[in-house]
């Protein structure tokens, strides 16, 4: 339906659902915005009569009870409204589950196209008296970054059941390798956006987070090339792939630093160095790995040693990118640290 059309019937219902007497057909006319002016000229009236005659087919035919009728005996023509019982919604009733869930979707879509949508749904939800709590905690927060463009293309091609072509960085890699995946869905997991689907390369299901995706991918095939297995979770893969039990993670920061990581972490006290020891608990070690590394030599971790050598790496491998006089500044006290406490 063309743009024009359709705010043009949106205008239609507002005006015969703000009246209860009937409206005649020279008065929608005049009325409502998007009909053929009046300008007295036979072509002007066959132009709105059949304009109006498709306007008032299309409603009746999605279900809007139009009414054709007269308000007083003394009328001479018909007149249209809709009468506002049998047009609204009944009572909506949604437990708390259901309305954390509504608010979930408005604050996924506020991001996306569809902005507009979810906040015309959630205006109908509330003047059907419907308590829609946008901030509510649950479990699951999605969020949909603009630094995340692989979103878009990555959901069209799982929508379109289409194979997925993309460019994919490993934390442990240098540069980025060629994926060729069949996109089973786009799931959010702790406040992160992930694709799962079949990786063809390997012919075993993966997950890929989409901020490692580098450049736009690429949908190639035609729609409806395979079919996701009926079973699958994608949620339990990202939580079996990125995700597992809680682990403490124990660092020491310099004063004054490190600010955004002392906000989510627990104080332990002095360490010997003059700095402050931290406690961290987090169930993506690799990810809070990624987090230290960029504090470069203002945080150490002192364990576990997998986070630890996971930071150093991480350390390593941008000293060995930066210039040969700069080298030593970057690598930071981290190296050390490991090089001591395991002699």
């Amino acid at each position: 339906m063309a743009a024009k059309r359709a705010e043009r019937l949106v205008n239609l219902v507002i005006a015969l659902l703000g009246t209860r007497q009937y409206v005649t057909a020279a008065r929608i006319r005049a009325t409502v915005p998007g009909y053929e002016p009046d300008d007295g000229t036979a072509r002007a009236d066959e132009a709105f009569k059949r304009m109006f005659e498709r306007d008032k087919a299309e409603l009746r035919e999605m279900g809007v009870p139009l009414e054709t009728g007269r308000t007083s005996v003394f009328d001479s023509e018909d007149g249209y409204r809709i009468a506002r019982a049998d047009y609204e919604l009944p009572e909506i009733t949604l437990t708390g589950e259901e309305a954390a869930a509504v608010g979930l979707a408005l604050r996924l879509w506020e991001s996306a196209q569809l902005a507009g949508a979810a906040q015309s749904a959630l205006v109908k939800l509330k003047a059907a008296g419907v308590d829609v709590d946008t901030s509510r905690a649950i479990p699951l927060r999605p969020r949909l970054d603009s630094d995340e463009p692989a979103f878009e293309p990555c959901y069209a091609a799982a929508r379109d059941r289409r194979v997925l072509t993309f460019d994919y960085r490993r934390p442990d890699e240098d540069a980025p390798a060629r994926r060729h995946v069949q996109p089973w869905g786009v799931v959010a997991w702790h406040g992160r956006w992930y694709l799962g689907g079949l990786d063809l390369d390997r012919q075993a299901p993966r997950v890929f987070r989409l901020s490692r995706v580098v450049g736009t991918p690429k949908a190639t095939g035609p729609a409806g090339a395979f079919e996701p297995p009926a079973d699958v979770d994608l949620a339990a893969m990202v939580a079996g792939q990125f995700g597992g039990e809680e682990q403490l993670v124990v660092v020491r920061a310099r004063p004054g630093t490190a600010v955004g990581l002392r906000r989510h972490a627990v104080p332990l006290g002095p360490a010997g160095d003059g700095g402050d020891r931290l406690e961290l608990r987090t169930t993506e070690p690799m990810r809070l790995a990624d987090q230290l590394a960029a504090y470069g030599p203002d945080v150490v971790v002192e364990a576990p040693t997998a986070v630890r050598q996971a930071v150093v790496e991480r350390l390593t491998r941008l000293a060995a990118m930066a210039p040969e006089d700069t080298a030593p500044e970057n690598t930071g006290p981290q190296e050390t640290a490991l090089a001591g406490e395991t002699a």
